[in-house]
């Protein structure tokens, strides 16, 4: 992984384009979740419907606080010892901070912390959560090859980061942060 790597990444991410990464478990392909165009380039790419929503992905808790402010301290709590990890949570968004085309037909939204360093460097460099989902149609196998991706995804995609998949067995766990109930 370079420096310039990631650079080209967020200039392609600010500039409405797709990208691919690795994640803990498979290949993600990620946008500026704020650029409605970028995010309907996912969906299509991935032949999804818009109503089931997608998860933002983050380095830190911090790049998620303006959503944080109506939790309680235990719900707090509760995200802050599970992350960085591979737990994504469902929270509340109460003051409507998250785009229609990232909740998807929810009241809540998914967000998930990653300990992955390429994520982590990838969302410090753009200053924010992207979108993450993984790098396949809806209802295809998840991807961990990067020449798989390639063979799939490069002429759909701006650009590749560079690094090695984690070693999770499969995409993070979905929780509900309000219910505690697990989703996937």
């Amino acid at each position: 992984m370079t420096k310039l790597n990631i650079q080209v990444a967020c200039q392609n991410l600010k500039q409405g384009n797709i990208i691919a990464y690795p994640t803990e478990a498979v290949w993600g392909i990620g946008c500026d979740p704020y650029n409605e165009v970028a995010v309907g380039k996912i969906l299509s790419l991935k032949n999804r419907p818009v109503h089931k929503g997608l998860i933002l992905i983050g380095a830190s808790i911090d790049q998620f606080e303006p959503l944080l402010r109506c939790l309680s301290s235990e719900h707090r709590d509760t995200l802050s010892s599970s992350w960085p990890g591979h737990i994504t949570w469902l929270i509340p968004d109460t003051e409507q901070l998250i785009p229609e085309w990232i909740k998807g037909s929810h009241e809540s939204v998914a967000i998930r912390v990653s300990a992955h360093p390429v994520v982590q460097e990838l969302c410090t460099a753009f200053a924010g959560p992207i979108v993450s989902t993984s790098a396949n149609e809806a209802g295809e196998e998840e991807i961990r090859s990067r020449l798989i991706l390639e063979e799939k995804f490069a002429d759909k995609i701006a650009c590749i980061v560079d690094g090695d998949l984690g070693q999770a067995a499969k995409p993070s766990e979905m929780r509900d942060l309000i219910s505690g109930h697990t989703i996937r």
